[in-house]
């Protein structure tokens, strides 16, 4: 099949330096929450209310009310059930601790005050406050259930849902930013550090790996530019992450359709390692005198380039190769298990989306993974049991490249003579 061209409104990357710089500049859009102003009916401006400025508490027992009681009318008892600690029930419907949310609500506070969306009125006649709206968002994207599902539970429609969440969409995507870029070189050496105490692979600075978003399309989208090789119309992510599963690069926005090898010759990331503007740290020189640059791990999906190893694949392999592919896995699944926990935490995209906007599909995509690199930023934990406790991507044929670079087959080899012998194959 023919490469399908990208559509520009659907690409989300975080990548390059020059869109770090342009964060780094960016000034946060500020505003004294008591000068902030509401227009009336009439035209006339009045004080935005109280509860849309300071913390609103009372959102969390209602909603925990409201569950009890949609959950004990539930004519199925197959539900998971909910933790009796208060604290652990939060992490249980919202992922983050209280702590975290508040965090999260700081940082979308300004945008939700001053450019609520319209019509944002609950059942008893307020405004929704800030703390519900992003309540509703976060549960909405963690759950994966219907808006009107989430709505029952809050006490709103369904179109009150769509307004909160895209709205707390859009805030996130501009203002927590910070939380996705690529390291500096004095925290790659730290990354590079730790991955090597992990794996005892030298140099080597994070994990790739890529899942499909898959999702149902109305009859006048179904193109087959979007069904992937499992028969399921779906969109790519594909991202790298460090030692801690926190994601520093990602590329979505893509049709499932593309082989894993495409995917990242069109990702930017790619184009900025050909160009020696990403992994161009200090080289390791091993016991040979041999150069080993700053390299990524990845599956047999990839292909093996000077800046990106994967395994060996052949029968009888050497001693070294097989100790090569062991210490290579134990990094690589770093990439697998990120992703596992990313849509086992944010279940909308681990469930099949009902005719989503693929022009939005991104940017829902790209907040996931900040609200998953906002959660090991804050220290915070997840509850035992939110990863997926199969792979991200059941249901999918392993792809084989085939693909090995000449200078990446010697790097590898380099770095394959350059490892110590394990006492004990690591699993």
């Amino acid at each position: 099949m023919a490469l399908v061209n990208k559509p520009k409104k659907g690409k989300r990357k975080i990548r390059d330096s020059g869109e770090r710089e342009i964060m780094a500049s960016r000034k946060a859009k500020t505003k004294d929450p008591s000068k902030v102003k509401r227009a009336k009916s009439n035209g006339s401006l009045a004080a935005l209310p109280a509860d849309l400025r300071g913390p609103d508490t009372e959102w969390w027992y209602a909603f925990l009310s409201k569950h009890a009681e949609l959950h004990k009318d539930a004519e199925s008892g197959s539900s998971v059930p909910v933790p009796s600690d208060e604290e652990e029930a939060f992490r249980y419907f919202f992922r983050t601790s209280r702590r975290t949310f508040d965090y999260i609500c700081s940082i979308v506070r300004d945008d939700l005050i001053s450019r609520p969306p319209s019509g944002l009125i609950n059942i008893e006649g307020r405004l929704l406050s800030v703390e519900k709206q992003v309540a509703i968002a976060m549960r909405r994207l963690a759950s994966g259930d219907s808006q009107v599902s989430v709505g029952a539970a809050f006490g709103v429609g369904q179109s009150t849902v769509s307004q909160v969440t895209w709205r707390f969409i859009e805030s996130m995507e501009e203002r927590a930013r910070h939380h996705l870029v690529w390291p500096d070189q004095e925290r790659m050496e730290d990354i590079k550090a730790r991955l090597e105490a992990l794996s005892g692979l030298p140099n080597c600075c994070g994990a790739i790996d890529a899942t499909h978003i898959i999702m149902t399309l109305p009859a006048v989208e179904s193109s087959e530019d979007w069904c992937d090789p499992a028969k399921n119309y779906s969109m790519f992510l594909q991202g790298i992450v460090d030692d801690e599963m926190r994601f520093i690069d990602i590329v979505t926005g893509w049709p499932g359709s593309l082989p894993v090898s495409r995917l990242l010759k069109c990702s930017g990331f790619h184009k900025l390692c050909e160009a020696g503007k990403r992994l161009n740290g200090p080289v390791r020189v091993s016991g040979e005198d041999a150069e080993i640059r700053e390299f990524i791990v990845g599956d047999m999906c990839y292909p093996l380039l000077p800046w990106l190893m994967t395994p060996y694949e052949a029968e009888n392999l050497s001693a070294p190769m097989v100790n090569f592919n062991a210490r290579q896995k134990t990094a690589r699944m770093l990439g697998t298990r990120a992703l596992a926990r990313l849509k086992g935490s944010w279940r909308i995209l681990h469930k099949v989306m009902w005719r989503p906007d693929k022009n939005k599909l991104p940017s829902i995509i790209l907040v996931c993974c900040l609200l998953h690199n906002i959660i090991l930023d804050c220290k915070d934990e997840l509850l035992t049991g939110i990863q997926l406790p199969v792979h991200h991507d059941t249901g999918y044929k392993e792809e084989n490249c085939k693909q090995e670079n000449p200078s990446g087959k010697v790097m590898r080899e380099t770095v394959t003579g350059h490892l110590p012998t394990f006492e004990a194959v690591l699993n």
